[in-house]
């Protein structure tokens, strides 16, 4: 595999949004296939996707691309500022903590710093969701329908990917996000006619 190459060809498929804020770099020392950290608020830069491509050439053209478009999809819905409760409890609290700290309020400043802990905590988990990583999928999916593959197709390959990720990675097998993926993928597939139920999405 041409390593140029086929990052301008993984570069092309991605959305627009996605070549706006995603980078793609080689890490041949990391053990997973592809590796996209979770940014933090204070990282505002373009968000880079970590692909080991000794491991990636072992996928088949249409898995890689299934992965990428997921991957891609789930690093944009990864959002620190949006106007929603949480984000109005974290700023709330961390302007009442500012004041409380001016004041030398004690239990002013310990009310304030436990509510942006709260809010904050809610967020991280919100941003880090199984409910994320599906609509993830969804997403990649979407796209894909627009790089000439059908809904099904799209799903199969995914699917497949995950599948294959775990032998890839020498673990023992896929851990529960990755099944529950899974299963929602081979609803989408047509490869079984149970879905996951939204209130273990929600989890």
């Amino acid at each position: 595999m041409n390593l140029n190459s086929e990052i301008n060809r993984l570069l092309d498929i991605m959305p627009a949004s996605g070549r706006m804020f995603n980078k793609i770099v080689s890490k041949p020392q990391q053990s997973q296939v592809i590796d996209f950290p979770f940014p933090m608020p204070w990282h505002q830069g373009s968000r880079p996707i970590y692909i080991n491509f000794d491991l990636w050439q072992k996928l088949s053209k249409p898995q890689r691309d299934l992965l990428l478009l997921s991957t891609v999809s789930g690093s944009l819905k990864i959002k620190w500022f949006k106007p929603d409760v949480y984000q109005g409890m974290t700023l709330v609290g961390f302007l009442g903590l500012t004041f409380e700290l001016f004041q030398g309020d004690a239990l002013g400043t310990i009310v304030a710093g436990g509510l942006t802990a709260i809010a904050a905590s809610q967020i991280w988990r919100t941003n880090r969701s199984l409910q994320i990583q599906i609509n993830a999928d969804e997403a990649g999916i979407k796209v894909a329908t627009r790089r000439g593959y059908t809904e099904t197709e799209a799903a199969k390959h995914l699917l497949e990917a995950i599948e294959t990720l775990a032998k890839l990675e020498g673990r023992p097998g896929l851990n529960f996000t990755e099944l529950i993926r899974c299963q929602n993928l081979r609803a989408i597939a047509n490869l079984s006619s149970v879905g996951v139920p939204k209130s273990i999405q929600q989890e």
